[in-house]
């Protein structure tokens, strides 16, 4: 997989944003990523150390609509969560260096 399209955007939500207070940011990933891959991408396009990653997938929710199918309410996603070293700056995801 190419590291460009690994990381696909930031999670802005009120419990991404308290998070930031202790360096670490929420990121939506491509679902085929990897940890390995995700920690590449930041060192490679914003120059940043991660010195943890953890990613997760969220499953989709559905809701039934009498007898037609169902129609699915949150999509499959993939997020990481990225812990930044004391040292590092801050990640702005708009300062993409290709």
């Amino acid at each position: 997989m190419k590291l460009e399209n690994v990381i696909l955007g930031q999670i802005t939500t009120e419990k991404a944003e308290r998070q930031k207070e202790n360096r670490t940011y929420t990121l939506h990933v491509s679902p085929n990523a990897n940890k390995v891959q995700v920690k590449k991408a930041l060192k490679k396009f914003y120059d940043i150390d991660a010195t943890n990653v953890r990613v997760m997938r969220t499953t989709p929710k559905f809701r039934n609509l009498g007898r037609r199918s169902p129609m699915e309410k949150r999509h499959r996603t993939k997020k990481a969560l990225v812990t930044l070293a004391k040292d590092s700056k801050p990640l702005d995801i708009a300062a993409f260096q290709a």
